[in-house]
């Protein structure tokens, strides 16, 4: 735990140890005392999976698998709040309002991102090869559609090479919609992400904003380490997860796909949160053919 104690204005030396005892107290039951690399937890807009609305009320846009970066107050973190350790030739000219976007390099290259931004010590040779990709200005009095033009403009005047506006579009009807989801997924794109064009922004999940995949995709929490068999001998052949379904359930179950060499070699830490990517349920309710994706974005 860190304590800035010149902040709270009560410690000029070291002497008067009852005091300080009695500061820090009252400091953890009050829940004032935050780890050193966190900030406030932001409160962002989340999505929903996409189930077949008017399309027409939204605008589109790729979806970007990398990691998700809110730029807020001077600090770049992620959805949970914790600090980003970009290079601050990243951030220096970033504008003084609130941003919402990815930290993205390239198709399929989400692993790439994954490690560049959670090193504290960030590598200058490799964020250089990151984008901010935004698709936000959060602001409660404004609609989306305003929001867009809003960010689109900032940032193209700014005419920073790796602080990319979002392009965001209108799509006639969801048949085409769905034709354009196969012209972007065959390309390497995650899916898409649709925006009420009409909403004002809120936080957590609303029906504000949609992603739209090939598959559908949730989180679980890692159980047990399962050992392989045959070319996986000595190494993870699965892991055994704890998924909560839409009613409330908790319901175990078993991922074997999806893992790199490295990945078995090296597998997510028992109690932590992995996405998987399912199509559809078994008659249990369990998701069918599940396959391992990543561990939970920070």
């Amino acid at each position: 735990m860190f304590i800035n104690y010149e902040a709270i204005g009560l410690i000029k030396t070291q002497q008067n140890v009852g005091l300080i005892c009695i500061v820090i107290l009252l400091l953890l039951t009050t829940g004032k005392v935050v780890a050193l690399n966190q900030a406030p937890f932001n409160n962002v807009q989340l999505a929903k999976v996409f189930e077949g609305q008017n399309v027409s009320h939204y605008l589109v846009s790729e979806k970007y698998d990398g990691i998700r970066a809110i730029w807020k107050n001077g600090k770049l973190t992620t959805r949970k709040g914790t600090i980003i350790y970009a290079p601050s030739w990243f951030t220096n000219n970033l504008p003084n309002v609130s941003l919402d976007g990815e930290l993205w390099f390239e198709r399929g290259n989400f692993e790439y991102v994954a490690s560049t931004v959670s090193k504290h010590v960030p590598v200058d040779s490799e964020w250089r090869k990151i984008k901010y990709m935004v698709f936000d200005a959060p602001y409660k009095e404004l609609p989306f559609i305003a929001r867009y033009q809003r960010y689109n403009k900032l940032l193209n005047e700014l005419n920073i090479a790796h602080i990319v506006p979002v392009k965001q579009f209108s799509v006639t009807s969801n048949k085409a919609l769905y034709k354009l989801l196969d012209e972007y997924t065959e390309q390497g794109a995650e899916g898409l992400m649709l925006h009420n064009a009409q909403a004002i922004h809120s936080n957590g999940r609303s029906g504000n904003l949609f992603k739209l995949k090939k598959f559908m995709d949730a989180e679980a929490k890692v159980l047990k380490h399962l050992p392989g068999k045959g070319k996986f001998k000595h190494l993870l052949g699965a892991l055994l997860v704890q998924y909560k379904n839409k009613d409330g359930q908790l319901l175990q179950f078993k991922i074997g796909s999806g893992f790199s060499n490295k990945e078995r070699a090296t597998p997510p830490p028992i109690g932590s949160v992995v996405t998987f990517k399912y199509h559809g349920f078994t008659q249990r309710g369990i998701p069918r053919f599940a396959s391992f994706l990543r561990i939970r974005e920070m």
